[in-house]
């Protein structure tokens, strides 16, 4: 049985009274770090120089910190309600700041999206690994501690311990543990907020060393709230749901082009004659490949469970079971609310979603045979940043070496496409971005780094369509891109290709998507947002009815800053026009209802201003 604990500095102690004061230790990635026992050992490794600390992990999670005035005055009160109760790591602000003590080491093989650029200690030890390859890594360096979060249960007397939230990395070492390849100390901190998950990840007691359990050391979970989904991403995510077969099985990677595609298979499901009239206006010289009900329903293999998968569960979309299993997933993070519905869901309707290591969601390999069986027709949805014209993708980071995420997953689900019968990944992206004031494709004619490399082209999809490259010429894969491409950039993204040979000089764009623009896509979406099909949050949210007001108005005051010479129009339009009712609450929530400097004065008019031509919008 564990040894039991109510203060992380005696679990300190134990550590090292029992492994020594080289530990090489293993943290869960995202939420199931043990915070309180991992700050303890690093202020005991930052009094102690004899000690080496190394800590391997992966998407280091932090509070947001707001930056500008508008921001602050937004995210302040936001952060205090939904994370104020999580406490920071402490080796995160001295990473940040290069200041890690000589004999503390952090590596990490998944950054949280873009908050370590330019950070050299963070890039330096970045480890370029697939999601799978991480547990051989850490046991290549001799793991000997895994500081875990777990969810505690008392069921006739007898203590289990669930690894709830990350069974992904953690089982998978416990297996090598007990086949004699590893040796280390597996030791928990027990919070009250983390749902006890039922499957392989619910141990005995006497898997764990050691367990921290105090009411002292419970905390609030880092809790995202979802983020709004735009016009871009649900046009992309509606072409995703298009290619999605019924009784096949999904996998969806975190954001909002998952929450968009997940709306677009409940539309799909409970409103199908919606679904191809938005179709038709999104797309009308391309039909959808898919357009049925799902009366078979869809198997779901996710690497991440998130809030989504709940929506398509309870739309009777996800349903197709395989041994009483309609949703394996390996780690998952959300918001408030994500967490609450687990931990109250009923025994029979938990019991259908169970947690696996990562080897079993991203891998085929063992028992291959009933996974190929249970993996029919399957589409694996991931996030790319930027594809080159020959169908080669850019998710994890930049040509000047900068990572600004990671590999995860995406090239084991990539992998698996190919793998299996009637599979077939899709990677979806934005067909621009805005590089200060300017804005640029992420359809490149070549560029200098690629996370997935071109003979895995498979599916692309942009807000403009879909390009099925698999099999293609070189030539074939250029012209379907280009037709998925913004066509602000088509043209000199085909000079580039029939400079280089790759394109014929005759070749030409068909005129059907030579009106690939923004505007064309919001036009296109507009009844069905308009008539609440495809609602900014589709699946809740943590944000209030004021702030949901808000939210737009400032998105687009951040758009008018990248064009200043939009700003005086705002302005003027602000401090002439006469407020409306309901913009009393919003400028209160922001402090500005009774401005008191000039800044003030201004910020209020510009809001006033954003919040009227959102409102029309």
């Amino acid at each position: 049985m564990p040894k039991l604990f109510s203060e992380p500095e005696a679990v300190v102690d134990e550590i090292i009274r029992d492994v020594g004061k080289n530990l090489m230790v293993g943290l869960p990635l995202g939420l199931g770090k043990a915070n309180h026992i991992v700050n303890a050992l690093y202020a005991r490794a930052a009094a102690d120089p004899s000690i080496k600390l190394t800590l391997f992990s992966a998407l280091t999670l932090e509070n947001p910190r707001p930056a500008s005035l508008l921001e602050a005055r937004f995210g302040t009160p936001l952060v205090e309600r939904l994370f104020g109760g999580y406490p920071d790591l402490a080796y995160v602000a001295p990473l940040r700041a290069g200041k890690l003590p000589p004999n503390i080491e952090v590596l990490e093989f998944f950054f949280l999206a873009g908050r370590w650029l330019r950070v050299p200690f963070a890039q330096q030890h970045y480890i370029s690994a697939n999601y799978t390859h991480a547990a051989s890594y850490l046991l290549e360096r001799g793991l000997n501690v895994v500081l875990q979060l777990v969810a505690k249960r008392v069921v006739d007397g007898e203590t289990r311990y669930s690894l709830s939230c990350n069974t992904d990395i953690t089982l998978d070492i416990m297996r090598a543990r007990s086949e004699g390849r590893a040796a280390f100390k597996l030791i928990g901190q027990v919070n009250s907020e983390l749902p006890f998950m039922p499957g392989p990840g619910d141990l005995p007691a006497q898997e764990f060393s050691a367990v921290l359990d105090s009411p002292a050391t419970d905390f609030q979970l880092f809790a995202p709230p979802a983020e709004p989904v735009s016009d871009t991403k649900y046009a992309i995510g509606l072409h995703a749901a298009s290619l999605v077969r019924d009784g096949g099985s999904l996998q969806i990677g975190i954001g909002q082009v998952g929450d968009a595609l997940a709306q677009g298979l409940i539309v799909r499901h409970r409103d199908n004659a919606r679904f191809l009239e938005v179709m038709a206006r999104l797309a009308p010289s391309v039909p959808p490949c898919e357009t049925s009900t799902f009366d078979k329903g869809l198997y779901g293999v996710s690497e991440m469970v998130f809030e989504a998968f709940f929506g398509l569960i309870e739309a009777g979309v996800l349903k197709r079971a395989v041994d009483g299993i309609i949703l394996h997933g390996a780690f998952f993070l959300g918001p408030k609310d994500f967490y609450r519905k687990l931990r109250e869901m009923k025994g029979e309707e938990i019991s259908r979603i169970c947690m696996m290591p990562v080897s079993f969601t991203n891998e085929l390999y063992g028992d291959e045979e009933a996974k190929r069986r249970a993996r029919v027709d399957a589409r694996f949805v991931n996030n790319a940043m930027m594809a080159t014209l020959m169908g080669a993708a850019v998710s994890d980071g930049l040509e000047s070496g900068q990572v600004i995420s990671g590999v995860g997953g995406q090239y084991n689900f990539v992998a698996q496409a190919f793998a299996l019968a009637g599979a077939r990944s899709l990677l979806t992206l934005e067909a621009t971005r805005f590089v200060g004031r300017k804005a640029q494709s992420n359809i490149r004619w070549s560029y200098g780094h690629e996370t997935i490399p071109r003979h895995l082209r498979d599916v692309f999809v942009t807000e403009y369509g879909i390009a099925d490259v698999r099999g293609k010429s070189d030539a074939e894969v250029i012209a379907a891109m280009l037709a998925i491409a913004d066509s602000r950039f088509q043209d000199e993204l085909a000079r580039q290709a029939k400079d280089a040979g790759k394109l014929p000089k005759s070749f030409e764009i068909l005129a059907a998507h030579r009106e690939n623009f923004p505007e064309r896509i919001a036009a296109a979406l507009k009844p069905a947002r308009e008539a609440g099909l495809l609602p900014a949050f589709p699946f809740g949210s943590d944000f209030t009815e004021v702030e949901k007001r808000l939210i737009p108005a400032l998105q687009l005051l951040q758009a008018a800053q990248r064009t200043p010479a939009q700003l005086p129009g705002l302005l003027w339009e602000g401090l002439t026009r006469t407020p409306n009712a309901d913009d009393g609450e919003c400028l209160a929530r922001l402090g500005l209802d009774r401005p008191k400097t000039l800044a003030e004065r201004f910020y209020r008019a510009l809001v006033s201003a954003a919040l009227a031509r959102s409102r029309a919008s």
